[in-house]
């Protein structure tokens, strides 16, 4: 078994990532691979000089300064783990940097925004109702506000991780999972969804899935964000799956939440992740100073 390969495996069986971010690694790790092999070089006598000249040609692609990152980081991710399994000695990415990455605020919607999203995506539960497919809609952006839970989250949860009280269990990253309260609407909305749509789904296939498709089987990533788009424009908001993950995030810290509550609700593994959240809020205590007070205007 070559290197890459017990790699990526390393990658599946111990750290256990996701299907999508081991395919992301091995597609940036075959192309590493290739330009080794025009140098004549591979995996195992590479050295800091020709990595370094890579992380330069892939500058000269134009490829994004965060693309780059990422490729950077799945090669240094292999050689050190060649290294912890003695297929090197020396790691040749210790001496190699990433390229510096502009800082960017994620983008939230205000709650005003949320809610005409949200009414952009499905009827209200108790609503009279022609299409029940757009009830299943309306408890998936539901539930994605209300827990921050991230598209691959949604899509792998089952019936029995959802419970009356008002509990889910996600499974996020290397398969961690974390419990998360539904607020009341999600709750009614996801109740609607499995009394009057699931049923009729299920009737075509035998999953255990909680969102299933037309045809019965899980809904997918695609879907879901066909769906969010599709009520984004019904609204005339830009969108992204993210965004409700963001919104989620920052509405909590307006609120009052502790940051570190909030990390364990998103899932991050270092608080200084969710820290970002709390600068958002100042920005907007900022922008709303600027614009308010009489002596902070120009």
């Amino acid at each position: 078994m070559s290197p890459l390969e017990k790699y990526l495996r390393h990658l599946s069986v111990e750290r256990g990532l996701s299907k999508n971010t081991i395919n992301a690694y091995r597609t940036d790790l075959l192309k590493y691979e290739h330009y080794l092999d025009t140098l004549g070089k591979n995996f195992l006598s590479v050295g800091s000089g020709e990595l370094s000249d890579y992380a330069i040609s892939m500058g000269t692609e134009d490829l994004k300064a965060s693309s780059i990152s990422r490729a950077l980081a799945s090669i240094r991710g292999l050689h050190k783990f060649m290294v912890l399994e003695d297929m090197r000695t020396d790691d040749p990415t210790l001496k190699v940097r990433p390229p510096k990455l502009p800082f960017r605020l994620p983008k939230a919607l205000s709650q005003k925004q949320v809610l005409q999203l949200l009414a952009a995506s499905g009827p209200e539960p108790e609503d009279e109702i022609f299409d029940l497919m757009r009830l299943r809609d309306r408890a998936i952006l539901e539930i994605m506000y209300s827990s921050g839970a991230r598209v691959s989250e949604v899509v792998g949860l089952d019936l029995d991780e959802i419970d009356d009280s008002g509990l889910v269990r996600v499974r996020g990253k290397g398969s961690k999972e974390r419990v998360v309260p539904l607020g009341s609407f999600a709750m009614r909305s996801i109740q609607a969804y499995l009394v009057r749509t699931r049923p009729m789904l299920a009737a075509s296939g035998g999953s255990n899935a909680l969102f299933l498709n037309s045809r019965g089987s899980r809904l997918s990533r695609q879907s879901i964000w066909s769906i969010i788009q599709k009520a984004g424009r019904n609204c005339e908001l830009e969108v992204s799956p993210h965004s409700l993950r963001h919104s989620f995030a920052t509405h909590l810290i307006e609120g009052g939440a502790d940051v570190r509550v909030v990390q364990e609700l998103l899932g991050h593994a270092s608080v200084a992740t969710t820290q970002i959240y709390t600068l958002m809020t100042i920005d907007t205590l900022r922008e709303v100073y600027m614009n308010s007070h009489p002596r902070a205007q120009r």
